[in-house]
């Protein structure tokens, strides 16, 4: 923790000419004031009532675990130090500022361990909420062993104007035959700045799939990266992103081939209204060794409003010549000729564009790798884009 201290203060604030952080056009000034004492917690919320089974939950509040249930999960201050000192090494600190802050300030999360063997068929619920003003760091370890099979879901969020810096920390790690299925859901009010560092590894012969859902926060950045270490490993990365006003939804990600017959799969989409903005860079490596691989990288975007903003870059870095990949983006408004039909159709051309809109976003929603709170997550969005439509704030 001393030495992530020392390096946290001698990084500077990432700024927009960094590549790491192109694009974000804000003001990239946070305030870095541990929170110590956590706040009460939040009403349960919607996307919680929908997950109406669990094999555990917990709640974590600024930072603290403040309710653990369910022989899965264990509070990160229970754990003995070395197991605890190896979750907050996770990323260097001197990854960015963010990452040293962590490591040097955060003092709680929660553990999920499903043992060699086991199959849990209810997921382990986690809620992350931010409702102090401050900075918080929560870290969360989800550990499936070997030929286990189990589920995580976690759920981000914090009140409407609740201006305060949250950097969450994921770990997961899937051993030989393992599988798992990861939803998580960030939902962060409008004024809190959030960014997610999250990393994978995936043994031999073992599978994730992982679903991305970006609603919230003023700054709702994902730093993602998987890396694909055993042989036969595979990983599945499906997301949705919806931003409006003045949001930035930021979304970095890294899939690094290893092992060889490894696959990833990539498939993002998002949409933009009013002014907010929405960044995708992803890299799909593929290492020397990891021959007959296979990689892909599809990222959709709408653009609902003159001044909204969608960039996308994805990119191919292939060491090996025995593989198969491809990639795909697009970024702009709702096809014209699609509208045209539906009024031809007899409908009217707000009903036309709800019509394409929820078309849109349900393909990636029917994919999430775990449906519980699916319905709930196209209500969200499909409301925000009706609210914006009867507002006059499209176009």
């Amino acid at each position: 923790m001393r030495h992530a201290y020392e390096i946290f203060g001698k990084l500077d604030t990432p700024g927009g000419s960094e590549e790491a952080w192109k694009y974000v056009e804000s003001d990239l000034s946070f305030d870095f004031d541990l929170v110590d004492t956590p706040g009460d917690p939040l009403p349960e919320g919607r996307f919680l009532r929908a997950l109406t089974a669990d094999a555990g939950r917990a709640t974590l509040v600024d930072g603290h675990t403040v309710f653990a249930s369910g022989s899965r999960l264990t509070a990160l201050s229970e754990l003995d130090d070395s197991r605890q000192v190896e979750i907050h090494s996770l990323l260097p600190p001197d990854h960015d500022r963010f990452a040293a802050a962590r490591t040097a300030f955060s003092t709680d999360g929660i553990e999920v361990e499903i043992p060699a063997g086991t199959v849990e068929e209810a997921p382990v619920v986690i809620d992350v909420q931010a409702v102090t003003p401050g900075a918080s760091f929560p870290a969360i370890s989800v550990r499936v062993g070997e030929n286990a099979e189990g589920s995580v879901v976690v759920v981000y969020r914090s009140p409407a104007e609740l201006d305060a810096l949250t950097s969450p920390q994921v770990g997961l790690h899937v051993a030989q035959g393992g599988r798992l299925r990861y939803l998580a859901i960030q939902n962060f009010g409008f004024a809190t700045t959030a960014v997610i560092h999250q990393r994978a590894q995936v043994g031999r012969d073992a599978s994730l799939r992982v679903g991305e859902v970006g609603l919230g926060g003023r700054l709702g950045r994902l730093d993602l990266g998987v890396l694909l270490e055993g042989d036969g490993g595979s990983v599945e990365v499906v997301g949705l992103s919806f931003g409006e006003h003045d949001q930035i939804l930021d979304y970095r990600m890294t899939i690094t081939h290893r092992g060889r017959s490894t696959s990833s799969d990539v498939y993002l989409k998002g949409a933009v209204e009013d002014r907010a903005r929405s960044i995708f860079t992803g890299l799909l490596k593929i290492e020397k060794q990891a021959a007959r691989s296979s990689a892909f990288e599809t990222n959709r975007n709408l653009v609902l409003s003159e001044h909204a903003k969608a960039h996308s870059v994805p990119n191919l870095e292939i060491l090996c010549d025995d593989v198969v990949c491809g990639h795909g983006s697009s970024v702009g408004p709702l096809d014209e000729d699609q509208i045209y039909y539906l009024l031809s159709r007899g409908l009217s051309r707000a009903r036309a564009e709800r019509l394409l809109v929820k078309g849109f976003f349900s393909e990636v929603v029917d994919r999430l790798p775990v449906q519980g709170p699916a319905q709930q997550v196209l209500d969200e969005v499909f409301g925000r884009f009706v609210e914006a439509q009867a507002e006059g704030r499209l176009g």
